[in-house]
């Protein structure tokens, strides 16, 4: 599943406004929200799958990105958000660096094909340096959007 096929154009986020973990977290799933592809009601409850996730070990996945992700019953198909902190975020990644390129993932319950699917796609695009040294400098929702159909080759 390609990055396009999930992320919502219209809950990019070109420069976060938080600064923790939780914060990063909250501030992506209220795009989400904003865009209307999450209830109000479900805000919450997505937050704190999300934190939980993160008990497990952190989505840092170093080099500055991190994917927090989830699987959640308020959602009817993967549905996700990519945001840029220009000062960069303690996230306690792997490689205990800053996290600049934060790429939200939220799956259904019953679909870890292609919940596995993206993550694994997120994955590949966010090992090219090129990408995501781009991605950090960009400074509009529609400049993350043409980096990520240029990745994938549909731009």
């Amino acid at each position: 599943m390609r990055m396009s096929e999930f992320v919502i154009k219209e809950a990019l986020i070109p420069n976060l406004t938080q600064t923790t973990k939780e914060g990063v977290i909250r501030e992506m799933v209220e795009s989400l929200k904003r865009s209307g592809h999450i209830k109000a009601s479900q805000v919450e409850s997505i937050v704190k799958a999300l934190l939980k996730r993160e008990q497990l070990g952190s989505t840092g996945i170093g080099h500055g990105v991190a994917i927090p992700h989830t699987k959640h019953e308020g959602v009817d198909r993967p549905i996700g958000t990519v945001a840029v902190s220009h000062q960069g975020v303690d996230f306690q990644s792997i490689d205990n660096e800053a996290v600049y390129i934060f790429v939200l993932l939220i799956s259904p319950l019953e679909r870890t094909g292609e919940h596995l699917r993206a993550l694994e796609n997120v994955t590949r695009n966010l090992r090219n340096e090129t990408f995501c040294r781009f991605l950090r400098q960009a400074t509009t929702a529609d400049e993350i959007w043409e980096l990520i159909l240029e990745a994938e080759g549909s731009a």
